[in-house]
């Protein structure tokens, strides 16, 4: 099930259509207050969040849902035509997953929401296995644990978004290689995921930030794409 969350009728009908082509089943709320309310009475795997809501926005409802056990760990994709870098940011920082900026094609969404399902899924698999020592990743004062889904810097956790954890992965796996934007993509997020060199920028300037110091750590190479640095 997918929550639409749009006030926009003719938005949330197309995108209505769109997911039943895919063999998908949807819920209409146009506002924040009937979307935390649909959230608590359904099972719904993944939202589809406008910023721009009458009373209660976007930011306020992501940020109500990541306070919530039931949705704490929810895939969200902001929808929004608030597509401004500081607005992008601040979806990723709250936990948002993805971003896709008004207007867009409804393939490009459906597309990214199968990679990030098949992501969720595929994290769910993982996480039966049992976890061991030899699993986590640990450069520079960061701690991935890929089975548990838990990043630390420094001994702080760490709350990433499941695209923000999928790089940082790729980047700790083997420090000083230099992914190209293209290449962390495919190998982050899947072949087949539309995403453009400006938002794959974004989502690395979040998880800089969630960082903190320990940012420093994710190089820019110039022209090229990003690496992780060898020694702190």
């Amino acid at each position: 099930m997918i929550l639409i969350v749009e006030d926009d009728p003719d938005i949330a009908e197309l995108l209505s259509v769109s997911f039943r082509k895919e063999g998908w089943q949807s819920l209409h709320a146009e506002n924040g207050e009937k979307a935390l309310a649909l959230m608590a009475d359904n099972i719904v795997s993944l939202c589809v969040l406008d910023l721009m809501l009458p009373g209660m926005d976007g930011l306020a409802v992501l940020r109500a849902l990541r306070a919530r056990p039931k949705s704490a760990a929810l895939p969200v994709i902001i929808a929004s035509a608030r597509g401004e870098e500081a607005d992008i940011v601040a979806g990723l920082d709250l936990g948002a997953d993805d971003y896709i900026a008004k207007p867009f094609s409804p393939k490009v969404l459906v597309a990214r929401i199968r990679s990030i399902l098949r992501r969720a899924e595929g994290a769910k698999r993982q996480g039966e296995v049992q976890a061991s020592d030899e699993d986590r990743l640990e450069v520079g004062g960061i701690i991935l644990d890929p089975l548990r889904h838990e990043v630390s810097a420094h001994g702080q956790l760490v709350d990433l978004s499941a695209t923000e954890f999928a790089f940082l992965e790729l980047l700790m796996r083997e420090p000083g290689r230099v992914f190209t934007r293209s290449q962390a993509i495919a190998k982050a997020k899947g072949e087949d995921y539309p995403v453009t060199d400006r938002s794959l920028d974004v989502h690395i300037l979040s998880l800089r930030r969630k960082l903190g110091e320990a940012g420093a750590l994710i190089e820019t190479v110039r022209g090229i794409g990003y690496r992780f640095r060898e020694k702190p």
